[in-house]
């Protein structure tokens, strides 16, 4: 019986792509459970998949997507029996993509999740996506959104206070980040681009009702969610972030942004050794594992670029819709911690932040900087506390 799972397509053999034959014809797409009739989610031969060996960016369309599509590699995922969605992972980086090898997180301490990766979300095709995908599948989930220079290592403290609950994690890393993929160009990272790469992404696993669980860009991004997905967000765990509305930011996010804007191999691990002075030094390291050399830095060189300064900045105004949202319709359970020592986005920021969320309790605050998920096993019990009064 042939395991295929969801859309896919298939062509008949016109070549020597890389993916398995099937009665004629050749599949890509997303690798399933037992389906008996494959050749029954076929396109025909009118209709063929589109594969190739690159990718173009087609700048026509309102986001940054990516047209073209990569065969399926001929060794498929074994799927990881804990998670519902493990989709196939493509089998070789597009061109003009990097890709982290595996071995560069082999030292990585106290994150023995294994990866699951989906490389098919629509206008991304052939872009492989890393996430995390822990517990039970039918379990009320976790969406855990990190922010820059970061991964979902970030959240590997609070990872298992929400499993020891029951509850299902989901953390992607983002394009340009982590055990994703990297474009080189730094052009390509646009909050479209970002921001449709997310929204693709929680259709693609179906997510809804989730505790979402945001800080730095993962509130960013994560936060404006609700205005196109009012039923993804049941409760809010918010941490060091803002709104990116247009408003001109303070002096401390300029002088970050010129930082990064002339520092293009930036020291990742230096960067949370000087925030976090507890990590150690293998801790820290595992922050700069995904960026082997300067050309992986394309998204960190990016994101603090893509902060909206002006009222017309792209973001600025479903950020400003947010703002409505949170503000006035939100009316679920919240709960704020915030890392005291940073500079950025403390807790002055943080401060006008849980004016904005309405009903949001007066903040947990903790002896950390700006990555206060470092201390963020206590944060995880605490929010689950407070929601279970």
């Amino acid at each position: 019986m042939a395991q295929y799972w969801g859309k896919s397509c298939c062509q008949p053999e016109l070549g020597s792509y890389s993916s398995e034959s099937l009665g004629g014809f050749r599949w890509c797409g997303r690798v399933a459970f037992d389906d008996p009739h494959p050749e029954s989610r076929c396109r025909p031969p009118s209709s063929p998949c589109r594969v190739g060996q690159g990718w173009r960016l087609n700048r026509a369309n309102s986001g940054h997507r990516y047209n073209s599509y990569v065969s399926s590699p001929t060794s498929p995922n074994v799927p990881n029996p804990t998670s519902p969605n493990v989709p196939n992972a493509a089998a070789e980086p597009l061109d003009g993509v990097l890709r982290t090898p595996d071995a560069a997180f082999a030292a990585v301490p106290d994150f023995s999740y294994p990866p699951a990766y989906v490389s098919t979300l629509p206008g991304y095709e052939g872009l492989r996506m890393a996430y995390i995908d822990e517990g039970p599948p039918d379990a009320p989930v976790v969406l855990c959104l990190h922010g820059e220079p970061s991964w979902s290592f970030l959240y590997r403290k609070m990872i298992p206070v929400f499993l020891a609950a029951g509850y299902r994690v989901v953390a992607p890393d983002f394009y340009g980040f982590g055990r994703s993929d990297k474009p080189i160009d730094d052009a390509t990272y646009t909050w479209d681009f970002h921001r449709g790469a997310l929204t693709a992404f929680i259709e693609e696993l179906g997510l809804s009702q989730v505790t979402l669980v945001v800080q730095d860009w993962g509130g960013v991004l994560g936060l404006t969610l609700p205005v196109t997905h009012p039923d993804l967000v049941a409760r809010l765990l918010i941490m060091n972030t803002a709104l990116s509305t247009g408003k001109t930011p303070g002096a401390g996010f300029l002088a970050w942004r010129d930082y990064v804007a002339n520092t293009p191999d930036l020291s990742v691990s230096d960067l949370f050794a000087r925030s976090e002075p507890n990590l150690s030094e293998v801790e820290a390291a595992a922050y700069e594992a995904p960026f082997p050399d300067s050309r992986y830095k394309a998204g960190v060189r990016r994101f603090p670029q893509l902060i909206a300064t002006e009222p017309d900045a792209p973001g600025a105004e479903i950020a400003r819709q947010a703002v409505g949202f949170w503000s006035q319709e939100w009316s679920g359970p919240s709960f704020m911690a915030v890392g005291v020592n940073d500079p950025v986005l403390g807790p002055e920021v943080m401060e006008r932040m849980r004016q904005v969320i309405g009903g949001c309790p007066e903040p947990m605050l903790v002896e950390a900087g700006h990555f206060v998920q470092e201390a963020g096993g206590p944060i995880a019990e605490a929010a689950l506390a407070a929601w279970d009064q």
